[in-house]
């Protein structure tokens, strides 16, 4: 560890807890629009898929705060970063909940994914802060406290906006992302950053990167795969729980988030699997996972009780697999450049956030058009896609692999005179 990564105090377990908080309420302010999606077609009298596009709008927004705030990590004290961030992001959620229209919703809703990329911001800066043995267990911790915030988000935002109106969660992350940044600006560690490099400098790294390191283009494809899957059925099934199959209210969503709670408990395990075992198995097994999850999912069509036990074992499934895979590529991307490492995630969740956005649009889209099951197809096929990848990497580090093997016969193969 240099000296411009290390902390004025050190990173001990409170701190550590403070910082999967602070990602989980982040993160939290793009999925609680999922659960309140139904209720605000029904308050600004458009269509459901037309509502959608306030999801759709947070995830291209969050995929370009990666690209033009992420970076910047690398260039600024991350306690000034995080805080400033959490007060744009608490004016973007006053904005939404003020709007009078769809497109005022959408344009507060992109703003609020643009600000609220904290968690992006704090986790290459924990990676710089504890030792590579323990990476992977942080890296889990912090991914478990995101998943608290995405499951409590979505159950929070149907049961507040079914009881106070579709406006009411968005003034509730308000207050808290505002509280949240005053309180962080005395409790977040002090760092130097790494890095002096201007801004559009910044901004150009993680494509140079993308262009120089194959293992980064390869997580990024992964996650772009696995979590456009993941966010094709979270956009979806609020449309299908609450549409004719099964009559649900908006709280419906958020009940069927908390199934995946067990997600925190998995993925701080999947950490310490990628610091035994590496990342590529647990990459396998979160690739297997999501097409697992789509064939239970499926049976959802059923309808009645059978089906809403599929869906809480498909969407438990499919959240564990995609949490699981993030780990094992951050793992994977905070190993290559240590001094880049805020770079390397922007590249990294950049892409990882355009595939969720695609897919949250594939998803509302085949669900839409064709239903549920052409929804879970989709995501079968993208999950299909990561695993062909994943085979052709395995084919390729197999036949590098032979290949040396066999020049190394070759030169300690004596000549004959």
């Amino acid at each position: 560890m240099s000296s411009s990564e290390r902390p004025a105090a050190p990173l001990g377990r409170w701190v550590i807890f403070v910082l999967a908080l602070t990602c989980g309420v982040a993160v939290g302010n793009i999925y609680f629009p999922q659960a309140v999606s139904p209720l605000v077609a029904d308050g600004l009298g458009v269509s459901p898929g037309s509502a959608a596009l306030v999801v759709t709008a947070a995830q291209f927004g969050y995929a370009a705060g990666n690209f033009l705030i992420v970076p910047l990590g690398d260039r600024f004290p991350h306690r000034t970063l995080i805080v400033v961030m959490l007060g744009v992001t608490g004016v973007g959620l006053l904005g939404a909940a003020g709007a009078p229209a769809l497109p005022g919703l959408v344009g507060a809703s992109a703003l609020v994914g643009v600000t609220t990329v904290v968690a992006q911001v704090i986790a290459p800066m924990a990676a710089g802060l504890v030792p590579d043995d323990r990476r992977g267990a942080v890296m889990g911790t912090l991914l478990a406290g995101s998943i608290g915030g995405i499951l409590l988000a979505r159950t929070f935002g149907g049961m507040a906006g079914e009881w106070l109106g579709w406006r009411a969660p968005y003034l509730i992350a308000a207050a808290v992302a505002l509280a949240l940044a005053a309180g962080l600006a005395f409790a977040l560690p002090v760092t130097v950053p790494p890095s002096r490099q201007p801004y559009p400098a910044l901004l150009a790294a993680p494509l140079r990167l993308l262009r120089r390191e194959p293992e980064l283009r390869r997580s990024c494809f992964y996650q772009a795969t696995i979590f456009g899957a993941f966010q094709a059925v979270w956009t979806g099934v609020a449309l299908f729980l609450t549409g004719p199959v099964y009559g649900l209210g908006a709280p419906a969503v958020g009940v069927l988030a908390l199934v995946s709670a067990g997600t925190m408990v998995a993925t701080p395990v999947a950490g310490r699997l990628v610091d035994r075992a590496g990342s590529d198995p647990v990459n396998l097994a979160a690739i297997l996972g999501t097409i697992a999850a789509a064939a239970v999912l499926a049976l959802g069509g059923l309808g009645g009780a059978a089906g809403l036990a599929a869906l809480g074992a498909g969407t438990l499934l499919l959240d564990v697999a995609m949490q699981s895979g993030m780990i094992a590529n951050q793992a994977r991307i905070f190993a290559l450049r240590p001094e880049a490492r805020s770079r390397v995630n922007t590249a990294y969740m950049t892409c990882a956030f355009l595939g969720g956005s695609t897919g949250s649009w594939l998803g509302a889209t085949a669900y839409a058009r064709s239903g549920w099951t052409a929804l879970c197809a989709l995501v079968a096929v993208l999950a299909v896609l990561a695993l062909a990848r994943h085979l052709l990497h395995r084919r390729t580090t197999a036949a590098v692999r032979t290949g040396g093997q066999a020049g190394d016969r070759l030169l300690r193969t004596p000549r004959r005179p």
